[in-house]
């Protein structure tokens, strides 16, 4: 399991339902090209910062979180995201970071960077942001060197110390209640408002919607199965909720949540439950188990488990998983360079898996 496994647990309160009445896929790439030609070079040079800059009207602005208030006085030009999901969003509106945080476990070992992120900013003709560590060991003085306007973290586990730190050295946008806790829109809300791109941020939730609404019309039969999403460790089974972000994925693709799931208790702040292996049959009546792997070891172990390997779905092979690292990260967090990215991965998982569901 990535070290950077807990940021993954986030409830997505949906509040926004799903429109099935505008499927504007082409819509999106057709407002991240548009958006890309304005300001994909935003790491580059102060010329195309400044093309990369929001609405001048929206500043100064003051963005509150639960670890103290951001104040910027003007439309950020040099952006270092932290956490996850918030380059992709900064990308998305035309501002490629300067800097942003590390994630080894699912980047592309030959170039260090997330897939999606480092083909976006190639293909934008932009500059590959600097890696600034992470977790607890980020560099704080390479952040510095940056020179950052604004410190992107609304979706992170930074400390209180560091935050401290950071803002010392830019307004540090962090996460609104608890760490690791942001709906998926409302971070690209709190980026768009940081940002100066308020509408075009509504934007790209709307489209995400849209995305989301649109596969599950292309599979309505999706919602004859239910299907939970677990976790294994060599110890322990644990159980992703209903509104932790994985799961609302699928949900938004139509399946449904074993109701089973619904009565587990909450280990705070991880969106997920505990029920041991002992308690596996609990999962007795899920038609599908959607869950992952670090590697081909890993599974292996989780299987050896004769409790775990005699859940039905996992006996049927109903099971929709995967070992690649990559796809483990994209399919864990909705926004706009990693949900497309999933999907058309995802679907022909699905099938394969409920052609498995005994019925």
């Amino acid at each position: 399991m990535p070290k950077q496994y807990a940021c993954c647990c986030i409830p997505p309160d949906r509040k926004r339902s799903m429109k099935s009445s505008r499927l504007r896929t082409a819509g999106a790439v057709l407002l991240l090209s548009t958006t890309f030609l304005l300001g994909a070079c935003g790491s580059g040079t102060d010329d195309d910062q400044e093309r990369a800059g929001g609405d001048a009207a929206a500043f100064p602005v003051t963005i509150d979180s639960a670890l103290g208030e951001a104040e910027i006085l003007e439309a950020p030009k040099r952006v270092i995201t932290l956490g996850q999901g918030s380059a992709e969003t900064s990308i998305a509106l035309g501002n490629i970071p300067v800097g942003m945080e590390e994630y080894a476990w699912g980047a592309d070992p030959e170039t260090g960077y997330l897939p999606w992120v480092h083909d976006a900013v190639t293909e934008a003709g932009g500059e590959l942001p600097e890696l600034v560590g992470s977790g607890e060991e980020l560099d704080t003085k390479k952040i510095l060197s940056l020179d950052p306007d604004v410190i992107l973290a609304p979706w992170s586990g930074l400390t209180q110390e560091q935050f401290d730190q950071l803002n010392a050295i830019a307004p540090t946008v962090a996460y609104p209640d608890k760490a690791w806790s942001v709906n998926w829109d409302e971070q690209i809300e709190i980026i768009g408002k940081a940002l100066g791109q308020s509408e075009a941020a509504d934007a790209l939730i709307d489209d995400l919607e849209d995305q989301l609404a649109a596969a599950a019309e292309e599979h309505p039969e999706y919602a004859d199965y239910t299907f939970s999403y677990v976790y294994t460790t060599p110890d322990t089974l644990g159980v992703f909720l209903p509104d932790e972000q994985r799961v609302a994925v699928v949900r938004a693709l139509g399946l449904q949540v074993d109701p089973a799931v619904d009565d587990m208790e909450e280990v705070e702040g991880t969106d997920s439950a505990i029920i041991g292996y002992e308690n596996a049959d609990q999962l007795d009546d899920s038609d599908l188990i959607f869950t992952f792997y670090s590697d081909e070891a890993q599974k292996k172990q989780a299987l050896a488990n004769k409790l775990y390997a005699q859940i039905p779905a996992i006996q049927n092979d109903a099971v929709v998983a995967s070992d690649e690292n990559s796809f483990v990260t994209a399919s864990s967090m909705i926004n706009p360079l990693t949900l497309p990215y999933a999907l058309e991965r995802y679907v022909p998982m699905i099938d394969e898996a409920i052609a498995k569901v005994a019925k």
